[in-house]
């Protein structure tokens, strides 16, 4: 089974230059938990994450406490956010997560699990942006394969 027979072909992307407020609605809208980030030509040039986004609204060694226990109030969490929320989505993207839509869905599956990733952006062989793989959509599309295959 190849990631095209089961990546999502109604895809969102954002541009490096789009506030972090939109990728916040956007996924918020379509349960995402990230988006992948495109230039002009639907290159993929990085990923935006709820987690980049937390991160960077909290202070740099939350990700060393793992808890957010250290956060006296949801309004300091609030205001951290309202100062990112109108930056550029190129101040927190991370590196691209890339399949090509001839990948294997083992190939896939091993990446979301070996980086605890959520979603791979796919691309043809133009590397342009074509769809999305997250984990459920690959476990839906083994599955019913091999319902398919009874």
């Amino acid at each position: 089974m190849k990631v095209r027979d089961l990546m999502i072909r109604d895809i969102t992307a954002v541009f490096a230059d789009q506030k972090v407020e939109d990728v916040i609605k956007i996924c918020s809208k379509q349960f995402f938990t990230g988006l992948p980030v495109v230039d002009e030509e639907m290159k993929v040039i990085g990923f935006i994450s709820e987690s980049d986004i937390i991160s960077g609204a909290v202070p740099s060694y939350y990700s060393m406490l793992q808890s957010a226990s250290f956060i006296p109030d949801t309004n300091q969490f609030k205001g951290n956010l309202e100062r990112i929320k109108d930056k550029p989505v190129s101040e927190f993207m991370t590196k691209p997560r890339i399949v090509k839509e001839s990948d294997s869905a083992i190939y896939a599956a091993d990446l979301l699990i070996r980086n605890g990733w959520r979603m791979l952006c796919v691309v043809d062989d133009e590397e342009k942006l074509v769809g999305l793989v997250t984990r459920m959509q690959l476990l839906w599309g083994i599955i019913r394969n091999k319902n398919s295959e009874r």
